[in-house]
């Protein structure tokens, strides 16, 4: 007798383990890790997102508030600041970007001071979303941050995953924090890990090295990143780029068209597919086993369609032109 609803169970695929040196250190009872990273700077995750905090004198200063962690947060900074001896009311909250999934839980703490790029004021004022209220204090090149005796250089360098995506240098404690740009020994979620800017996206890590750090906050999954990290990072998005200029110059898009007819988004879609797929497959044979996930067909897939169609349309690669 066969089990109800056997039938229509999906078939899994299985992939390659995540390697060692993807993995975080493991949680605590309540579903979250924090540690410091130098000195007063703290960092938190639940094994998806990240979060950071100064724990000074003055008070404490909130790096992004992700509704993953949530609740989370108020734990973390309440065991760190008990330790430390400092007090544990949150004075200020820095807004990387506007999305929800890194502010969601802004919320939590109620009466600080809020401090985004103004292109983050005025996105968080078109979605209206209670959970994330607007900041009080905005800067349109750089600010200073000063709490405490401990500095922040807030600095924003244009729009890569977001238009509103800041750099946020600790420079006394040997600290960047650029967030859903890499992620620390895996392959980034989707189209880039979503980016909306492709050209920002791809100098953004270039622009990350300029700085003088050791530590790096990238966002998400577990683990606190290094430079070897990022240069890791940039190698397999440059071997995406070098994939997709080889197969824009050697994938013919005429039989597509020709089998197609009068359906041109049938012709247009079976070429692009047949591009990516090309340009995707030695990327994923590369990386698989050395970035987590690099085995995923969807994710390098649709990473490295989004870079070609940048070369396509931001920098005319690949394109054909009529006689």
């Amino acid at each position: 007798m066969s089990t109800p609803g056997a039938d229509s169970a999906p078939q899994l695929p299985d992939y390659v383990p995540v390697p060692e040196s993807a993995l975080g250190p493991a949680l605590n009872a309540d579903g979250y890790y924090v540690d410091r990273v130098q000195d007063n700077l703290f960092w938190v995750t639940d094994g998806t997102y990240q979060s950071a905090f100064l724990a000074t004198p003055a008070g404490v200063v909130l790096f992004d508030a992700p509704p993953t962690i949530g609740g989370n947060l108020r734990r973390a900074v309440d065991e760190i600041t008990a330790a430390e001896n400092v007090p544990n009311t949150v004075t200020h909250l820095v807004y990387s970007h506007h999305h929800a999934d890194h502010a969601g839980a802004s919320y939590l703490f109620g009466d600080v001071v809020r401090i985004g790029h103004t292109e983050t004021r005025r996105l968080l004022q078109r979605d209206n979303d209670r959970a994330r209220p607007v900041p009080d204090v905005t800067f349109e090149e750089n600010y200073t941050l000063e709490v405490g005796g401990s500095r922040v250089e807030l600095v924003y360098h244009g729009p890569n995953h977001s238009p509103d995506n800041i750099y946020i240098h600790f420079p006394d404690h040997d600290t960047l924090m650029l967030i859903d740009i890499v992620n620390i020994g895996w392959v980034p979620i989707y189209n880039l890990n979503l980016s909306e800017d492709v050209p920002g996206y791809l100098e953004a890590p270039d622009r990350a090295m300029e700085y003088s750090w050791t530590n790096f906050l990238g966002g998400h999954l577990g683990k606190l990143g290094r430079r070897d990290d990022v240069v890791l990072h940039q190698q397999y998005i440059a071997d995406i780029v070098d994939s997709s200029h080889a197969a824009l110059a050697s994938v013919d898009p005429t039989p597509y068209f020709m089998r197609y007819g009068e359906n041109a988004w049938a012709g247009v879609a079976g070429y692009l597919d047949a591009v990516t797929n090309a340009a995707a497959a030695p990327v994923i044979s590369k990386y698989t086993g050395v970035l987590a996930a690099a085995d995923v067909p969807a994710l390098t897939t649709t990473t490295t369609f989004s870079i070609l169609q940048s070369i396509r349309l931001d920098l005319g690669g690949g394109s054909q032109v009529h006689p």
